[in-house]
């Protein structure tokens, strides 16, 4: 079994966040895949369906972001599912906007959706950062995550978060290989779909 979590905040306030991309992922996998609907579970929103041949959960908590553990620890009790078949998708400030990176553990990097599932559920789990770029000062950091995506970013012929979305709903099956080597060609497809805006797909994967 596979367990995708986004992370985000409930409600139609935060829907447009930066704050928010790891929802928007996984609202765009369940979309283009073949899932059922969302339905309440594990204090959340949770969808199922299969992924590269495998059943495959998605979970969106329902409880502010510094509470996400309240979602993730339920789901993965009650499923009992390993860390490392867990993938959550969230927004990641030292990542320009646009770029994907994946690793597994590690630390929580001042996100406090992350700093509370690694204090109540463990850090092996696997992360899918998703760039949203640094506002230059840490000051500006609140009010840079809990604020829109900009027109052009989000614009759905020419933006690079649609592009973004898309790309990483698209090649999502490669998730449940569950190996550094599936982890590394799913970085790779992503980053060939969706360039990050400004870089040539050829140098996508160089930081």
């Amino acid at each position: 079994m596979l367990l995708l979590v986004g992370l985000g905040n409930p409600g139609p306030r935060y829907a447009g966040h930066r704050h928010n991309v790891g929802f928007m992922a996984v609202d765009e996998i369940v979309r283009r895949r073949v899932f059922s609907p969302w339905r309440a579970r594990f204090n959340g929103e949770m969808a199922e369906g299969h992924l590269g041949g495998e059943r495959t959960l998605v979970l969106k908590p329902m409880t502010y972001m510094n509470e996400s553990s309240k979602a993730v620890g339920e789901a993965v009790r009650f499923l009992k599912v390993p860390l490392d078949r867990v993938v959550v998708f969230h927004d990641e400030l030292d990542l320009a906007p646009g770029r994907v990176r994946m690793k597994k553990g590690g630390g929580a990097g001042g996100h406090n959706g992350l700093r509370d599932i690694d204090a109540h559920v463990g850090n092996g789990y696997r992360r899918v950062r998703i760039g949203i770029g640094h506002p230059g000062h840490k000051d500006l950091v609140l009010h840079w995550v809990l604020r829109d995506f900009e027109p052009d970013e989000r614009d759905p012929k020419e933006g690079w978060l649609p592009k973004l979305l898309t790309a990483l709903a698209e090649e999502s099956a490669l998730l449940a290989d569950g190996t550094a080597r599936g982890d590394e060609k799913y970085m790779s497809r992503v980053a060939n779909l969706a360039p990050p805006p400004g870089l040539p797909a050829r140098l996508s994967l160089e930081e």
